[in-house]
């Protein structure tokens, strides 16, 4: 587990000084070409977006100085009393039997550095060895007593390593430690914490999806973790919480984790939509633990960090809180030319290694700590992130528009040796001639360089570097408002019809899907409906739409709605998938095919593609399996006669979310999906 050097911090000076500006106009031909699409919109940016956790065996924990620190950092949320220990801390006497509690580490303490920073907190309820009284006198103390108003509260930490599923790591004294255990209690903790104070925010513990435990189904349980939970506790919680350390090696292994996110939380949503009951749409997303398995204090860091952030905000994360403050060194060793420590702390602990290797003084950011203060000059509250790409690999971008019409990008340069000059593309935004501003964090910095030069078309980007460019619009002209949030109604397998609230003084919409970095407009309205037809069978769509008035002005991008058409309602043919055991990287299936039609079928072949690149069928049997990219081919010999089944099995592989096929063709035949 995560867990900080136990030893007292040293207080010790800040060392901290910033380069000067590396960036510069770029010339000639262009290495790549980003493009930002304002069309293509994504999600608001929330006032909970840049977290971190805070630890009470931290002696650090509300200082003055580290306050200040992640206050200049944009951090927004602070989690406590510090991961596992959320399952030991009794907040009355301040005491964590069988931890270490640093001095002036109590919740009093931990709300002044909150404030002093300008945050908000996200409190663990002591789940494994604390009660619902207990947790609900934390609220009476905290929003009534003293008035802090705490909104967020979890209930306990990784409960899913409680042994249940054989690895035992988080203290859980009930006699059920089952997901369905967990799930009662956590009804039990809503209840008496919203008795006290009914506005206060509920969170679940789940599993990340293709993280262990995820899709494992435990003897004596009916379902996985996350629908068990799911089902019995969604309708009582306000938001989940996942935690996500990607394993890698090198830092492309690591920022192609963060590839996943879109899918991950796509899958995550389906599970909340599928099983937490009526108005699961209200069930938000917290990823309150975060960090790398390479570079932890280096610029392969940040940059997973700026990444990683970005991308879980991109797709609706609410809250996302890196994992630590401070920590304690684990391994000294030289990552891109730079010490790193292999601690998972946004700031130096100070500390040294049994081989005398010691850390910089303490409070001393490490590059991760940079990264976050990179976002929070990237975007604020209320932004709106937008499409934006490249197709270097070597370059990731990612745009937000701003309510004053000001336009960041941020771009990531991750080639450790070599500059890259990029062109920048704008669609549905005019920047303004003038030169930018741009913030750079380079490879060994200190701190962010601040310049005001160059053009917002092109530019040289440092090797394994950080850029932020931010933009003035062309035209400050005023615009309409955005349609709010659309939704998607008599979804099939070839068409949708997609409704918005209207806005006031429109005279169209135009309705547009989001192809990676461009944007596809299927039509445009008067009317607050649109039906789209032409769609394929078991696709996902991503679909904004935008308002246009009579002086022809367009507004911003409504809030991205994400739809995925199904199988048709009638076939000569439906076929199933079941996952029969899943182990987290891979899963056992069975496809059932049933000859719905008149007529026997005296051989067959059964073709799907997976929703992404990385699904893999390793085996099969009863059938002939084949695999060529994403598209799986299975061919039968045996004859399926008129309202008669046969079966058919394989071994799948999966390195990233599990996201079942739901389109399905036998003999040419699109089938309906049992």
């Amino acid at each position: 587990m995560r867990m900080a050097s136990r030893r007292l911090l040293l207080v010790s000076a800040l060392v901290a000084a910033c380069l000067p500006a590396v960036a510069t106009t770029a010339a000639g031909a262009p290495d790549a070409t980003v493009v930002v699409n304002a069309k293509a919109g994504l999600t608001t940016v929330p006032d909970t977006a840049l977290g971190v956790n805070h630890a009470i065996w931290d002696s650090q924990l509300g200082t003055d100085e580290v306050a200040d620190l992640l206050g200049d950092a944009g951090v927004r949320m602070m989690r406590y009393p510090g991961g596992s220990y959320g399952d030991i801390y009794h907040w009355k006497d301040h005491t964590a039997p069988g931890g270490y509690v640093a001095p002036n580490t109590d919740f009093d303490t931990f709300m002044g550095g909150v404030r002093r920073a300008q945050a908000q907190p996200i409190i663990i309820a002591n789940y494994g060895t604390g009660t619902p009284q207990e947790a609900a006198d934390w609220v009476r103390y905290a929003n009534l007593t003293k008035g802090y108003g705490v909104k967020y509260w979890e209930i306990g930490n990784e409960l899913y390593g409680n042994g249940h599923y054989g690895s035992k790591w988080e203290a859980d004294d009930h006699p059920d430690k089952s997901p369905a255990g967990y799930a009662r209690e956590t009804v039990a903790y809503a209840k008496a914490m919203k008795a006290v104070d009914p506005t206060i925010k509920i969170g679940a513990v789940l599993t990340t999806p293709a993280n262990w435990p995820d899709a494992i189904v435990a003897a004596g349980d009916a379902a996985s973790w996350n629908q068990t939970v799911l089902s019995i506790a969604g309708p009582h919680v306000d938001f989940v919480i996942v935690h996500w350390y990607p394993s890698g090696s090198t830092t492309a292994d690591t920022l192609a984790s963060a590839d996943q996110v879109s899918d991950m939380t796509y899958l995550l949503r389906q599970q909340i939509t599928r099983y937490a009951g009526q108005d699961a749409d209200r069930i938000g997303i917290a990823m309150t633990e975060l960090n790398t398995t390479y570079g932890r204090n280096t610029q392969p860091g940040a940059l997973f960090a700026a990444e990683a952030y970005t991308s879980l905000l991109e797709n609706g994360v609410f809250t996302v809180d890196w994992w630590n403050t401070h920590n304690g060194p684990g391994k000294a060793s030289t990552v891109a030319g730079q010490p790193d420590y292999d601690d998972f702390g946004l700031l130096s602990s100070g500390t040294c290694l049994s081989d005398g290797v010691c850390e910089p003084p303490l409070n001393t950011p490490f590059a991760p700590y940079h990264a976050l203060k990179m976002l929070n000059l990237f975007t604020r509250p209320g932004d709106q992130l937008i499409r934006a790409g490249s197709g270097d690999p070597s370059i990731r971008a990612h745009a937000a528009r701003r309510p004053n019409g000001d336009l960041a990008v941020l771009l990531l340069n991750t080639d450790p040796d070599n500059s890259r000059t990029v062109a920048i593309d704008y669609a549905g935004y005019a920047p303004s001639s003038g030169a930018p501003t741009v913030h750079t964090f380079a490879n060994g910095a200190t701190g962010i360089s601040t310049s005001t030069d160059g053009s917002a078309t092109s530019r040289t980007l440092p090797p394994f570097s950080l850029t932020t460019l931010v933009l003035r619009p062309s035209d400050p002209a005023q615009l309409p408002a955005a349609p709010g949030q659309p939704a998607a109604g008599a979804v099939t397998d070839r068409t949708a019809t997609i409704t918005w609230p209207s806005v006031p003084g429109v005279v169209k919409y135009e309705v547009h899907r989001q192809l990676g970095t461009t944007s596809e407009q299927w039509g445009e309205t008067s009317g607050t409906s649109f039906t789209v037809g032409n769609l394929n069978p078991g696709n996902r769509y991503t679909v904004n739409v935008l308002a246009r008035d009579a002086a022809g002005a367009v507004s911003w991008a409504s809030p991205p709605l994400t739809l995925t058409t199904v199988s048709p309602a009638q076939s000569t043919c439906t076929v199933r998938l079941t996952n029969v055991n899943d182990w987290s990287s891979g899963f056992v299936g069975a496809v059932d095919i049933t000859n719905t039609g008149t007529q026997t079928l005296a051989d067959w072949t059964l073709t799907f593609s997976w929703p992404t690149g990385r699904q893999q069928v390793a085996s099969g049997w009863n059938a002939t399996w084949i695999q060529t990219g994403s598209t799986v081919t299975v061919t039968g010999s045996s004859r399926i006669d008129p309202n008669a089944t046969v079966g058919a099995g394989f071994v799948g592989n999966y390195t990233g979310p599990n996201i079942p096929p739901t389109a399905f063709t036998l003999n040419g035949t699109l089938c309906h999906t049992g």
